[in-house]
Parts: structure tokens; C-alpha cells; sequence
């Protein structure tokens, strides 16, 4: 279902290499259907024009198709058919974040109620094998802990800023020349698509429903160049990361950007590349690292799936039900959060001013690692400070920085980043 660039992929893939494929799941692979929504548009190279149909009916109804693969993309009516589909007790193989952040566990449910799977390695990082580890080699750990970068386009623009100090709005101009970024970029750059990610693998990783409005998500928008060039010299890189944190029945998810120290393996994925690293009580710390978009990627997933599919067919298996809510999570909400900050605020260059900062904070409890001065203007009579606290409670954070604000002596809150590592 879908025959866009990710849907003509693995068409074109099941066509090529039906012989290798026949022998890697134990029986033939055979394309039955191809849904095309649009009906003037012709089939794509190798697909034979006889099985392309507009009609999902064709393919809800025909007893003798085993699995449908789903590459639309966005909610509906991808969603419809993918619960009808596994209602006629037919496997569906599908690389659609949007369903399965929002209706993952409905969907999971039905297929176990109907003796089938739903697969969806594709759905988060691409060709990065992580949904198949957290269903099953990591079964053995108490997962406490993923932090992702886990949308390319991001991780592109960042990388992008800080090697050529570029700002944020040229470099995006620059990924979306080079086709990295979309020509309406919002759910990659505000974080939507990473909350989407990380709403699926926290709820692999914990065994529970984490829902995408449980997820707090912040873009980076706000990000200059100054910022990196701070951050450089203080020892950190600048990150999207994508985290979810696990402490009892407790749960963190929460997506925005963070200092992160150089020397954190995360802090080396730059690029368009994905990373995503897990911490169990068994295992430590592993990182799945590769390529997180792209046709390729993506189709290698998806058809990854489809021959698990294939072999569940064959033998009459079924996925174990890891996945089933073993515990109801206690979402913790974003103003419970305790981790360091970095400030960046224009302020008069005039004596006493730091110590009016230093008040403010002081009386919300957060205290100051280190000062910096950056910039004067002696135009302006303003001075850039950059300021390092130590752990402190985001919401007692947001509430300084409200004070801040309102100080005559503070120009601009710059911006603040939370620390994390």
C-alpha cells in the first residue's frame, strides 16, 4: 500500500531478488496487489499495470493475501486499513511513525487477538535495527534508560552549525538544497518527528503504553551559532536528543537539545546519521548507530519484516507477547526534571548586575557552577554572560527565568539548554 519512493523500493526489491528472498523465508514471495492512490499516476518501473488497484477492498478481501505492507505514510487512512487488514487476520508490515506513536498499542492488541503480527522496524531510525532487539535480544534487561539522536535532518542542520557556525535559518536552507530537509521542515525541527520515535521505543523498552502526548518535546529553533562556539569551548557538542528514563514505574520522555560532553559517544554521531543507545541492568550501555532515512535504509527494514512475516506464515508462529503492559507508568511530569542548565543573557554592562542574577537564582535553589563573559558592546553599554548552574528543578528553572526577564538590567535571555551526560 503507498508506491512512493519508499513504497517502489520494496516493490521493486520483492520483484529483483524474489529468488534470494524465496530461499531466506522458506517459501515464495509473491506480489499480489499494489495499492496507488492516485489513479493517474502510472506504475512504476517493473510492476506489473494488471495488480495496481485503488480499491483496498481488492485487498482486504482476498483470503490469499498473507501480508500487506503499509508505506502511505501519515494517519489516515493508513491507520484504517492497517486495523482492517489485521482484523482479516492478515499480517501487516509497516513503516508509518505516526500510527504506531499514536496507535501502537491498539494495534498490537488486535493482532495478537487475531493470531498475526504487526512489524515495524522502519518506523523508527530506519535501517537501524532497534524495534527487533528491544522485542526480543534484550528481553533479558531491565531497560533504565534510551537517549537517540534519532531524526536526520536535525542532527544534519546541528552538525551543520556547529563545524561551519552557520546559524540556524542558513542552515536549513542548506539542508533542504542538498533534499535533507522538507520544504515545510516543522515536525523535524520542533521535535514532533523524534517525540513520534521515542513515544514507540518507550513503550518497547518499558513494557507499557507511553502515549505521544505523555512525551515533552522542544525543537531547536532557538539554537545560534554563538551557542556552539560556547558550547565548544566549554567541552560540550549540541544535540537533539530524543530520551526516555526509567526509574521503578516512573518514566521520563521528553525530546529537546542538550549540551552533551564531547566525550559521550553520542556526541560524536553527526551528519544525517542516527544513533540510538540503550542501557540495561545486564547489558550496560550498547549503540546502534546507521543510516536513520533514506529509500534504502528504509526498504532493507521493511522487507527485513516482511520475511519474518513470511516465516511466521510457514510454521503458524506468532511474535511473543513482550510487548504486552506488564505495569501502568507514572509519567513524570517536565517541571519534576533535575539536570544542569546553561544560560546565555544580555545584560547592561554596569556593576551589581551579577549579583541581582545570582539573587534570583539563588532564591529558586539554583546554584551557579560558573560565569563566563563573552561579548561586551559598548555601544549598547550590554555584556553576554554565559552561565553554568549545577542540578536544579526545571520548574523552579522556568520561574527564575521568568524573574530574569523582568530584571531593568537584563536585555535578553538568549537562551538555556539543558545539560545532560
Amino acid at each position: 500500500m503507498g508506491v512512493g519512493t519508499i513504497g517502489s523500493g520494496v516493490a521493486s526489491a520483492l520483484l529483483r531478488k524474489a529468488e534470494t528472498y524465496a530461499r531466506t523465508a522458506g517459501c515464495p514471495l509473491r506480489l499480489v496487489r499494489v495499492l496507488e492512490q492516485d489513479p493517474e499516476r502510472p506504475p512504476r518501473v517493473g510492476i506489473d499495470p494488471r495488480i495496481v488497484t485503488t480499491d483496498f477492498s481488492l485487498i482486504q478481501d482476498d483470503p490469499g493475501i498473507d501480508i500487506v505492507i503499509e508505506v502511505l505514510g501519515g494517519e489516515h487512512p493508513a491507520y484504517d486499513f492497517i486495523r482492517e487488514a489485521l482484523a482479516r487476520g492478515k499480517y501487516v508490515v509497516t513503516a508509518n511513525k505516526e500510527v504506531m506513536a499514536k496507535h501502537g498499542l491498539e494495534l498490537r492488541n488486535l493482532a495478537w487477538e487475531h493470531g498475526v503480527d504487526i512489524l515495524y522496524e522502519a518506523s523508527v531510525g530506519g535501517g537501524i535495527p532497534i524495534i527487533a532487539p528491544l522485542k526480543r535480544d534484550l528481553l533479558a534487561n531491565d531497560i533504565v534508560a534510551i537517549s537517540t539522536i534519532i531524526n536526520g535532518t536535525t542532527n544534519y542542520i546541528l552538525t551543520s552549525m556547529s563545524r561551519e557556525g552557520r546559524d540556524f535559518a542558513e542552515a536549513l536552507a542548506q539542508a533542504q538544497a542538498l533534499g535533507y530537509a522538507e520544504p515545510d521542515p516543522t515536525n523535524d525541527v520542533e521535535g514532533i518527528d523524534a517525540a513520534y520515535k521515542l513515544t514507540i521505543l518507550a513503550s518497547l523498552a518499558f513494557h507499557g503504553n507511553v502515549r505521544l502526548e505523555d512525551v515533552y518535546y522542544e525543537g531547536i529553533t532557538r539554537l545560534t551559532s554563538r551557542d556552539f562556539r560556547y558550547a565548544q569551548e566549554l567541552g560540550y557538542a549540541i544535540k537533539l536528543l530524543a530520551l526516555a528514563k526509567k526509574q521503578d514505574t516512573s518514566v521520563q520522555v521528553r525530546v529537546h537539545p542538550v549540551l552533551l560532553p564531547e566525550g559521550e559517544p553520542l556526541a560524536k554521531v553527526d551528519g544525517v546519521l542516527n544513533a540510538v543507545q540503550v542501557e540495561g541492568d545486564l547489558l550496560g550501555r550498547a549503540l546502534f548507530e546507521g543510516s536513520g532515512a533514506g529509500p534504502q535504509p528504509t526498504t532493507s527494514a521493511v522487507i527485513a519484516d516482511v520475511l519474518d512475516a513470511a516465516h511466521s506464515v510457514i510454521t503458524g508462529g506468532q511474535e511473543r507477547a513482550a510487548w504486552r503492559q506488564e505495569a501502568a507508568l507514572v509519567i513524570v511530569p517536565m517541571g519534576e526534571l533535575r539536570t544542569r542548565y546553561y544560560l546565555r543573557i544580555t545584560v547592561a554592562d554596569r556593576p551589581g548586575v551579577l549579583a541581582q542574577i545570582a539573587r534570583v537564582l539563588g532564591d529558586g535553589r539554583i546554584s551557579i557552577a560558573s560565569v563566563i563573559q563573552k561579548e561586551a558592546y559598548q555601544d549598547a553599554q550590554t555584556a553576554e554572560l554565559v552561565i553554568m548552574t549545577h542540578q536544579a528543578q526545571e520548574e523552579a528553572m522556568r520561574v527564575a527565568l521568568a524573574q530574569l526577564a523582568e530584571l531593568p538590567a537584563v536585555t535578553e535571555i538568549g537562551n538555556f539548554v539543558r545539560v545532560e551526560g
